[in-house]
């Protein structure tokens, strides 16, 4: 953030390139195949057995080596039990005797709507996971999380290989907060300082007050993959949130990108995450 200070709502360029076009999952019909957009090469390139079975969407890395280690693995009909074993696309691997296939890595951004869950679970109501049901055949599920009634930017993939990056090193998020009552500056300085709360210090990124708003809304960028960090500041220092709205990820803003729409990434957008 510049010295100005967090601009607030519409201020972020969109420095990711081309625009992709945006679905309403309000009105994509189920039979619709929005077009995929991959981050590997075609062809007949090896790859490792754990990476080719974490690419199916059906487990991560680390498990896969487990499944293999345990002979529940097979390549060309033969049980495979070396780690680091490498395959080709066109070898026929199975999983507890199913055949599976590695998905291309998939990458669709979303501009979640509140009153929304990022779950999995059914028994949560409308989820993260229904708005995007028809925006890949690809086994995606989102990176990080959003509060129920926080809004903004989530990023759904499965790509292994990115989670475990941004897992370990972070992910910049630039939240658009509003407090229920004016912020102080000398509470704003011990933000900017780092808070200790439970015996832990908690250190953002940056944190500023919003141009041209009242002192209550506030921008604070962090490295979390969760939000839950937000709360856990504001509560501390004596604030409700009333409002979370998350308004960049890493490189991506909300250009473009209206409430309750997603779109698949360009190219250069995935190639600018590869370069973080």
């Amino acid at each position: 953030m510049s010295k100005k200070g967090y601009k607030g709502k519409g201020s972020t360029s969109n420095r990711a390139g081309s625009k992709k076009p945006v679905r309403n999952y309000t009105k994509d019909k189920a039979t619709s195949k929005p077009k995929k957009t991959t981050g590997s090469k075609s062809g007949t390139d090896e790859i490792r057995l754990n990476k080719y079975i974490a690419n199916s969407g059906i487990c991560s890395r680390r498990e896969a080596d487990m499944y293999i280690a345990t002979g529940q693995v097979t390549v060309n009909g033969k049980v495979v039990n070396e780690m680091g074993h490498k395959v080709k696309p066109t070898d026929e691997v199975r999983f507890d005797g199913r055949r599976i296939n590695p998905e291309p890595a998939t990458y669709v951004i979303l501009n979640k709507p509140k009153g929304v869950a990022t779950t999995n679970s059914d028994s949560k109501g409308l989820t993260v996971m229904d708005i995007v049901a028809n925006a890949s055949n690809a086994r995606i599920r989102p990176f990080g999380r959003l509060g129920r009634n926080a809004t903004g930017l989530l990023l759904f993939t499965n790509d292994d290989s990115f989670r475990q990056k941004f897992t370990k090193k972070g992910m910049d998020r630039l939240f658009h907060i509003e407090l229920d009552k004016n912020l102080r500056a000398t509470d704003l300085q011990k933000i900017v300082d780092g808070i200790k709360i439970d015996g832990k210090e908690i250190r953002v990124e940056d944190v500023s007050y919003v141009n041209n708003a009242p002192k209550r809304e506030v921008g604070l960028k962090i490295k979390h993959t969760g939000n839950s960090v937000i709360r856990t500041i504001f509560d501390h220092l004596g604030y409700n949130v009333v409002k979370v709205d998350c308004v960049t990820l890493g490189p991506l803003t909300k250009k473009d990108l209206p409430r309750g729409r997603y779109r698949h990434l360009t190219e250069q957008e995935i190639n600018t995450f590869k370069m973080l």
